[in-house]
């Protein structure tokens, strides 16, 4: 009789289970999936319910997202991708990757919002975060280019919030985008790749001001017992992201995507979004939001251009911001 050692059948039998077990490959930015984003809690909480194994697979910031999904084609291993925005999703259903995500409409928009291939997960309003100590802190973006202030802001083509910037200055101005962007062009420290190296600056004092949320002081506030950061309230308004996810049509776990879809827009997850991605839910949460959020800024205006009308002007846009800056 032939035997087999002990621990080459323990290694057989982990293996085994190993196989058995269903994964899905969700790729998202480098911030959610992050010791201190709301990715480890959303990966716990699923994995209890789904048996299987949740594997987040970063790409950067939101943009880059969308180019390595584009890069890869229908020969991706991703089964949901979730970070993309309304800036970017006309331009992602049009690479035909993308299936219905069969979930009900989410109810907490602050805009009407229905698309059959992107569920929303959560949404804020792009703002310039300063030091509570800032004095006469800029009213509009007029104000922020007259003035000697610092500020510190990520790049279009790779970060969804240097798109959202974009976007910002186009919805508010039109054809004056470029002289805007002309006099803010001083202002800028540096263009980062993405939304963490940008806010990391800000931090180390490299800039006065930081594109980055609205709902970002109520981290400092609510996570490190900080009130000395706020956000600048812009005249003209203040552009919203609402950011997505969504299947992918090649994916070998169709089923499991759709419960992980289903899980992210419960309250569950959507629990775990305020204080981890320091945005607002998607779905109204059953317990209300956090104590802090109420000292944020409510912006008397919401800027946000269509889906569509996003997906016709965003290269012109950045083509426009790029030529500014190097001129």
């Amino acid at each position: 009789m032939k035997t087999i050692p002990l621990s080459a059948a323990f290694a057989c039998f982990a293996s085994l289970a190993a196989a058995q077990t269903p994964v899905l490959d969700v790729y998202t930015y480098d911030s959610f999936a992050s010791e201190w984003g709301p990715g480890p809690a959303i990966e716990k909480g699923f994995e209890e319910s789904c048996g299987c194994d949740l594997r987040f697979v970063t790409a950067g910031d939101g943009a880059a997202l969308l180019a390595r999904l584009q890069l890869e084609g229908a020969a991706s291993t991703a089964d949901v991708i979730l970070g993309l925005d309304t800036n970017l999703t006309a331009q992602a259903a049009a690479t035909g990757l993308f299936a219905p995500h069969g979930q009900p409409a989410v109810s907490g928009l602050p805009v009407p919002y229905d698309d059959a291939n992107f569920l929303p997960f959560d949404w804020g309003w792009f703002a310039f975060v300063h030091q509570t100590s800032l004095a006469n802190p800029p009213k509009s973006f007029e104000e922020l280019a007259a003035s000697d202030l610092k500020i510190v802001i990520q790049d279009p083509r790779s970060s969804t919030p240097g798109l959202g910037l974009v976007m910002w200055v186009k919805s508010a101005y039109g054809d004056r985008a470029a002289e805007i962007w002309g006099g803010l062009k001083d202002n800028i420290v540096t263009v980062t790749p993405g939304w963490s190296e940008a806010y990391g600056l800000f931090l180390e004092g490299e800039a006065d001001m930081v594109l980055s949320y609205t709902t970002s002081p109520a981290y400092h506030l609510i996570a490190e017992g900080d009130a000395t950061k706020t956000a600048a309230a812009f005249e003209e308004g203040h552009y919203l992201q609402i950011e997505v996810a969504g299947k992918l049509a090649a994916s070998d776990q169709p089923a499991l995507a759709d419960a992980f879809l289903a899980y992210l827009a419960g309250n569950a997850a959507q629990a775990v979004i305020p204080t981890t991605n320091w945005m607002y839910p998607a779905n109204p949460l059953a317990e209300g939001l956090p104590q802090g959020f109420e000292t944020l800024i409510q912006p008397e205006k919401s800027l946000l251009f269509s889906q569509e009308e996003a997906g016709a002007m965003r290269d012109a846009a950045v083509a426009e911001w790029q030529a500014a800056l190097a001129q």
